[in-house]
């Protein structure tokens, strides 16, 4: 990384030690709190309800810091993990030093690190979250030879009392401007959190989510990352789900994640981006259209789309989200700049014109190189989502697509150029296949693809076995016929998962 990249990094570690964070060493985390007044450490990992945990260490002296720093700890797997028995519980947690980054809501100041999972013989945890994603990147890299990056669109409400002066338009609220939207410095102070957490982030916004119920204002935003990595987009994405949260708190508001709040407003998805790169080049173009690489991999969404959702849809609420005529798929297809197909593809600043010259006449031309700004977009997760789990799920599904001898056949069969909700497209909509509607019915598309997850020994037998007990337990075949026309009862689910993801 060039001092270009380092001279406005947000991250005060970064910007102390001047060098990347991929490049930590202990010596160098020691060296960030000797001389930066650092009075505490957090150890932070993945729980099996998808959330961040938080163990608290005071430095009291070199010789324990060190300690820390090289052991780890000793927590409780039964108490984070279904799948781990009380028996045999134990395991360790270990600092990964590239995710170091200053607490900004601590008033001591405290430094905090992501850890990894290790069993008791000293190996990686197999069935921890961010074992599971660095061994589907593996085995993707080993089968195409190509990186796995990924980035999140976290969509997100905010709940205020509402106000009077400058009411929101219902359902109007995307990249709306104050005072219409009334939570844009909120956004903006997470952005400025998420950043000094190391978040590499693209932008923020208001969504077009936007209504009052009972005297509260429900408003949507959005933070949208940059492509990485897709274990770094994991790390970033549970942090800046940290972050929301207790920016939130702290601000005496009220934050969801949940995929549905109410019926008839927009719903808040998980969309990822994803891209395929080799030798520090994008792999989704040739010649300015979508590569074959490309190509492949949707062809394995495609194939495994029904049971994705086990890994990104993983409440009741999920599936009242994935309805027509509200922006989210209901169907095993994609094309290009189409919101009601599964995967889209997005404009990719494919056209041969300068338009910051047309935009800036006094501009030189600027000949940047746009290559490595196409993505393909999974449009089905939710804020429900396991983000460890996910991505792994998404990127056993992009390598799938390389090993299908049918793979660019199947692109051709579910690839979609109309709106397939709209009347007139009836008969080319019957010709897909649909997305489970309900958690059991995912869980069921699970058992029935499992092997492929399995493959490569990415994904364990018991996660697998642990996702499907979950999705099951919810017994919620029936659930929208239930519910139809029952205010009260939906109000009760809403509340229930609330605060899921």
């Amino acid at each position: 990384m060039d001092n270009k990249h380092l001279q406005m990094n947000a991250n005060k570690v970064v910007a102390y030690l001047q060098k990347p964070s991929k490049e930590f060493t202990k010596a160098d985390i020691i060296d960030f709190i000797q001389n930066n007044e650092i009075k505490m450490i957090n150890f932070m990992y993945p729980g099996g309800d998808g959330k961040l945990k938080t163990l608290n260490f005071v430095i009291t002296d070199l010789a324990y810091l060190e300690a820390i720093l090289t052991c780890g700890e000793r927590v409780d797997g039964s108490s984070l993990f279904s799948f781990i028995q009380a028996g045999s519980s134990d395991l360790y947690v270990l600092p990964r030093f590239s995710t170091a980054f200053v607490d900004p809501f601590a008033e001591i100041p405290t430094l905090c690190m992501l850890c990894s999972y290790f069993d008791k013989d000293g190996n990686p945890l197999e069935s921890s979250p961010e074992n599971t994603l660095a061994k589907a990147c593996k085995a993707f890299t080993d089968v195409t030879g190509m990186e796995f990056q990924a980035m999140g669109e976290l969509e997100y409400y905010v709940i205020t009392d509402e106000e009077e002066m400058y009411p929101a338009r219902d359902q109007k609220g995307y990249h709306e401007s104050g005072p219409y939207a009334k939570m844009n410095e909120f956004r903006q102070m997470c952005m400025y959190y998420i950043a000094q957490a190391g978040g590499q982030i693209k932008y923020g916004h208001s969504e077009v989510g936007n209504f009052c119920v009972d005297g509260k204002n429900y408003e949507q935003n959005e933070i949208e990352f940059l492509p990485v990595r897709a274990e770094d987009a994991a790390d970033q994405l549970m942090i800046a789900k940290w972050i929301i949260r207790n920016l939130a708190y702290q601000m005496a508001l009220d934050v969801t994640f949940a995929p549905k709040i109410t019926a008839g407003k927009a719903g808040s998805g998980l969309h990822v981006h994803m891209r395929l790169v080799k030798d520090g080049k994008n792999q989704m173009l040739d010649g300015g259209v979508l590569s074959e690489a490309a190509r492949k991999a949707i062809a394995g969404m495609m194939d495994l789309a029904p049971s994705i959702t086990a890994f990104g849809n993983k409440n009741p609420t999920s599936y009242f989200r994935l309805v027509p005529h509200q922006e989210a798929p209901t169907n095993v297809c994609w094309g290009d700049r189409n919101r009601s197909v599964l995967v889209r593809v997005p404009l990719g600043w494919a056209a041969d014109v300068d338009m910051s010259r047309i935009a800036n006449p006094l501009e030189a031309e600027s000949n940047y190189d746009t290559s490595m700004k196409q993505t393909v977009e999974m449009r089905s997760p939710d804020g429900s989502a396991d983000l460890y789990q996910l991505l792994a799920g998404l990127c056993v599904a992009c390598r799938h697509g390389f090993e299908m001898a049918d793979a660019l056949e199947v692109a051709e069969r579910t690839y979609v150029n109309v709106n397939i909700h709209d009347k007139a497209n009836e008969q080319r909509l019957a010709q897909l296949d649909c997305l489970p509607d309900n958690c059991v019915a995912s869980a069921a598309c699970l058992e029935r693809q499992r092997e492929v997850y399995q493959q490569h020994g990415v994904f364990s037998e018991g996660m697998i076995d642990g996702i499907i007990a979950e999705l099951r337990s919810y017994n919620d075949e029936t659930l929208r016929d239930d519910l139809k026309g029952n205010a009260e009862g939906m109000m009760q689910l809403v509340e229930r998962f609330f605060h899921c993801g």
